[in-house]
């Protein structure tokens, strides 16, 4: 199985966000120990060195990017995956860049705490305990 990441489930680990941590902290978990083929949008790893930068230093922030680098593979953004955000059905327009960019590396779920806002995705959106129901 092959998944894409949301953001939100990366910052929850990386951040420490209760009472989501947990539950990324097992995805993580499955990645590192190969049970699943995981990517990342290349825009999330912008948004995350953004993000991390805010609170810790730039050699901190580094090191945790370089660590996402090992663990997943980058799902580009290029014209196509632009393209298809725009003609798709989906409103908001970032959501779709990452549907599109997971569709494109042949994801067949998106792991998400936003699951709403990807209805109309071409990839399946699950929760991360839905997601990780699977591996109970």
């Amino acid at each position: 199985m092959k998944i894409l990441v949301d953001t939100n489930v990366v910052l929850d680990l990386l951040l420490d966000r209760s009472p989501f941590s947990d539950a990324a902290a097992r995805i993580f978990s499955l990645v590192e120990n190969s049970e699943v083929e995981a990517a990342l949008c290349a825009t999330t790893v912008t948004t995350i060195d953004y993000l991390l930068t805010q609170s810790m230093s730039r050699p901190a922030a580094t090191k945790a990017l370089q660590r996402l680098l090992e663990l997943f593979e980058i799902a580009p953004v290029n014209r196509s995956v632009i393209e298809e955000a725009l003609r798709g059905r989906m409103t908001d327009f970032e959501d779709a860049v990452l549907a599109h960019a997971a569709n494109l590396v042949g994801a067949t779920v998106m792991v998400t705490r936003n699951t709403k806002d990807f209805r109309y995705s071409p990839v399946k959106a699950l929760d991360p305990p839905e997601f990780l129901s699977v591996f109970e």
